[in-house]
């Protein structure tokens, strides 16, 4: 089984909410219905990450409006969302990834429509340059996992290293990371840092901040918060 992941950018005479509704309800179940889809995630952006707003860091050009994680027989032989739902998805890329879960979700169920409580905050990572993939991955993966895990609120982490890209033209990234928080963190800086007081506040955001300039250009990542959807008992919480 592999995994692909996918960023969707919807139609412009598509409005936010069709487009979240049009996915639920046209797209989600065409996957579900294809034999070869063993599991379905999904990360959009709606009315409910509006507060988060401020959150949004965008370097290379328009921002996706969904993440759509996929758990295939064959990421060569997979399902193309732009081909499901044409009239919602102007256009998308796709990768194969390996992905970690240092947090896995077992305290926050969907809820009966799949959505996850929260917020899914969706960072797409450029290796830096001055990095080989070595470092690049023993600074990520090797130390500041425990270093987001113990300065911020998160009750899901999901880290999607990228093995190729599967569509032509797939802007270049290096992994995708996707943190799920409470609601509250989308607007109090308290409750996203896991700080009770401001000492505390200014004491995780730093060593948060030091952790990320290790081995993340900030110029260079994209991030994106969202909505997320789960539907398989075949994978997630």
């Amino acid at each position: 089984m592999e995994k692909v992941q996918y960023c969707l950018w919807r139609n412009a005479s598509v409005t936010e909410e069709a487009f979240r509704s049009g996915m639920l309800a046209e797209l989600v179940p065409a996957l579900q219905g294809l034999t070869s889809v063993r599991g379905v995630r999904l990360a959009l952006v709606d009315a409910a990450v509006a507060p988060a707003v401020d959150k949004r860091m965008a370097s290379s050009g328009d921002l996706p409006d969904a993440l759509l994680s996929v758990w295939v027989d064959d990421a060569w032989r997979r399902p193309e969302p732009a081909q499901l739902v044409p009239g919602l998805v102007a256009r998308s890329h796709a990768w194969l990834m390996a992905e970690a879960e240092p947090i896995v979700n077992d305290s926050q169920p969907p809820a009966a429509d799949g959505r996850v409580p929260g917020f899914c905050q969706v960072a797409l990572l450029q290796r830096p340059p001055r990095l080989t993939v070595a470092e690049w991955l023993g600074i990520w993966k090797g130390s500041h996992w425990k270093v987001a895990i113990e300065t911020q609120s998160t009750f899901g982490y999901r880290q999607n290293l990228v093995v190729c890209a599967l569509s032509e033209g797939a802007p270049a990234l290096d992994a995708i990371v996707e943190e799920d928080f409470p609601a509250e963190a989308m607007s109090s800086a308290h409750s996203f840092y896991a700080a009770q007081d401001d000492a505390t506040l200014n004491a995780h955001q730093t060593a948060m901040m030091e952790s990320c300039a290790r081995f993340i250009d900030f110029d260079k990542i994209d991030v994106v918060p969202m909505s997320a959807y789960w539907f398989s008992p075949a994978v997630g919480p």
